[in-house]
């Protein structure tokens, strides 16, 4: 089955999405920055991306029931006290669409920009078709400046067809050199898979994709690996002893994000481990458009020592 039609849309949502993010970044304020019930932190770049997302597909794929499983919700934003990062997400979404200049429509409102948050409350399921999205993926990155993602997936009948990862601060070179940091030099990459199509690799400013593999070194001396930023994600006297008895000499590579994916996808890097000393469950919109951008970077190398320690 071929999935070219949601391909588009969803590349089209992400790239938006991402521009909606890098705007925020470069100004954030205090004021952009809330916490949630949790204690883990929502910009109002997480709420406008998630709003950008439903917008796009709502509208590239209207012939089609839309179910949208997504991280964030509008409880915060509904209270008197979210009232001004309302204001300001709805003017950031509007902005955003406006200067795109693809979609004639009205200015959305505060109402239409809670409307499209909550879409994402579907309940998923293993039957029909399940878009899920993290809008913002490694949102401390993304307010301490450093790495972060728009991660899109679409599920059919429980199995992951499509992903499309934007990783705005990414180098379009290797991340193995940069690590967590933003490159002085090109940064800004758009990766996208489909079930059995191998993965691209593009710039998002649009340039033309290439295909990407995982990487082919066969001696683990040789390798690198990733892991998680942020301690609480990483058990890292586990994974030091982990990566002591495979043989790597070379240092861990730490970045936010699903921006691992991608950097694994192309060959940065040749091992990913994320394990965690207490019970955690992991939420699907972390994973899901990462692990097909690797599969489909598999497709491309019949052999690769390239694997995950979860």
């Amino acid at each position: 089955m071929s999935y070219d039609k949601e391909l588009t849309a969803a590349k089209k949502a992400v790239s938006l999405a991402a521009s909606l993010c890098q705007k925020v970044q470069k100004e954030l304020s205090q004021s952009d920055v809330q916490s949630k019930s949790d204690k883990s932190p929502v910009t109002v770049a997480d709420y406008g991306s998630q709003a950008i997302v439903r917008f796009v597909l709502e509208r590239e794929l209207s012939d089609e029931p839309l179910s949208l499983v997504a991280e964030e919700d509008t409880e915060k934003l509904r209270k008197d006290s979210g009232e001004d990062a309302l204001q300001r997400i709805t003017k950031l979404v509007n902005e955003t669409i406006s200067n795109d200049g693809s979609y004639i429509t009205s200015p959305l409102s505060t109402e239409d920009i809670l409307t499209a948050i909550d879409s994402g409350k579907s309940k998923g399921g293993s039957l029909g078709r399940q878009w899920v999205l993290d809008p913002v993926d490694g949102t401390k990155g993304f307010i301490r400046g450093d790495q972060y993602a728009v991660a899109l997936a679409l599920l059919d009948n429980g199995k992951v067809v499509l992903g499309v990862l934007a990783c705005p601060n990414l180098p379009l070179a290797l991340a193995s050199i940069t690590g967590n940091a933003p490159s002085e030099n090109a940064v800004g990459c758009l990766f996208y898979a489909t079930v059995g199509s191998g993965t691209s690799m593009q710039s998002l400013d649009g340039s033309s994709p290439v295909k990407v593999h995982v990487s082919d070194i066969g001696n683990a001396e040789d390798a690198s690996f990733f892991e998680s930023y942020e301690k609480a994600h990483s058990m890292r006297d586990l994974t030091s002893s982990i990566a002591r008895k495979l043989g790597v000499k070379a240092p861990p590579v730490r970045m936010d994000s699903q921006a691992k994916y991608g950097a694994l996808s192309r060959g940065d890097g040749a091992i990913y481990m994320r394990l965690h000393d207490k019970p955690y469950t992991e939420k699907i919109w972390d994973h899901a458009a990462g692990c097909i951008i690797v599969t489909g970077a598999r497709i491309s190398l019949s052999s690769s020592t390239s694997f995950f320690l979860e």
